[in-house]
């Protein structure tokens, strides 16, 4: 599966950004779908994921209550929209396709798409 997130950018802290996700390749329902984020110095977190037919879906502590993942199957996409934004929510945000469940995600997940930055002023 081939993936092109889109949508970051600079915000001000408290600000909203949704960003995007669209994918092509393999019969992309199939999929689970998921947004990790790198900051500058750590290592790569799920943030979000949702199964393939966009009914479960599971949060990180950090984006828990303030971001919510969704997908649309028609247009191969998956959405992330992050509302009330802080500064420790700068990171690259990369989107990926794989299978959703128990276990480490970044075994889960074996698609993967370039980062887009999201960065958050105070």
């Amino acid at each position: 599966v081939q993936l092109q997130a889109s949508g970051g950018g600079p915000v001000q802290a408290g600000g909203s950004l949704r960003l995007s996700c669209t994918a092509s390749g393999r019969t992309v329902s199939r999929y689970a779908l998921a947004w990790f984020r790198q900051a500058t110095g750590r290592e790569r977190d799920l943030v979000a994921e949702i199964d393939r037919w966009g009914t479960n879906t599971r949060y990180a502590d950090s984006g828990r209550g303030r971001f919510t993942i969704s997908r649309d199957n028609v247009k191969n996409t998956v959405y992330l929209q992050m509302n009330s934004l802080e500064p420790d929510d700068t990171a690259v945000y990369y989107c990926a396709a794989g299978f959703f469940g128990t276990g480490l995600a970044s075994r889960r997940y074996i698609d993967w798409g370039r980062g887009t930055l999201v960065t958050v002023s105070s």
